[in-house]
């Protein structure tokens, strides 16, 4: 099945359904396409890192091209939800724009953050589980390893950094890379209990996104 990017045929509708509704949401809420670039962003980055290393991923067992709705729903449940916060905000006002603008950019972040960790760290040899420290097989859900660890941070940083410009923004997009890098350490941490059988790497991206958004709100409220 040919592919755009990496989504499959069900992944580019259910990602043309979504950015839809991104670029919906920008008109209704004044801030232009601002929604849809930063996603798009993420889509274009993560074509790059799932290629790179494809030889030897294959050789491992370990590439994945074609992904589907569900990872759509996954990576976008988060951004997409924010985005209506944002929308009901507009009218209510009850907390700065700003602070969910930043919430969204960090769940983007966040999922940024483990596809770099994911698709790049795989080459970094045998990674050790997360809560148990112990060594595994490369791939293995919850596993980390130092090269992971470096990519997940340039991952976040480069999504963070469409905050640049906004006032504040050094701040902003420290606070955006930090919550992105934690997303991707909750992804892992997650990834711990889908090995023992509880929630698979959908839960793990939700889960991902969400502790992105909710920090870099919470950082910023205080």
């Amino acid at each position: 099945m040919r592919t755009f990017l990496t989504l499959n045929y069900g992944g580019v509708l259910s990602a043309l359904l979504l950015g839809a509704g991104l670029l919906a949401a920008g008109w209704l809420s004044g801030t232009g396409i601002f929604f849809l670039a930063v996603m798009l962003l993420f889509l274009a980055v993560s074509a790059v890192v799932t290629r790179m290393g494809r030889k030897t991923k294959k050789r491992m067992g370990q590439y994945e091209l074609e992904r589907g709705w569900r990872n759509v729903f996954a990576n976008g449940v988060v951004p997409f939800y924010i985005i209506l916060i944002y929308l009901v905000n507009n009218v209510a006002q009850l907390v700065p724009p700003r602070l969910l603008l930043v919430a969204y950019v960090a769940s983007i972040s966040a999922i940024t953050a483990d596809k770099f960790a994911s698709e790049i760290g795989v080459l970094g040899g045998r990674p050790w589980m997360l809560l148990t420290l112990k060594k595994v097989k490369a791939g293995t859900s919850g596993a980390v390893s130092p090269l992971g660890l470096s990519a997940s941070l340039i991952g976040a940083l480069v999504i963070s950094l469409t905050l640049y410009g906004m006032p504040g923004f050094p701040f902003l997009i420290a606070v955006a890379t930090f919550s992105g890098f934690a997303g991707n350490l909750a992804d892992s941490a997650s990834g711990f209990y889908e090995e023992q059988g509880k929630g698979n790497k959908y839960t793990s991206n939700t889960i991902c996104s969400a502790v992105g958004a909710a920090l870099a709100f919470g950082v910023l409220l205080l």
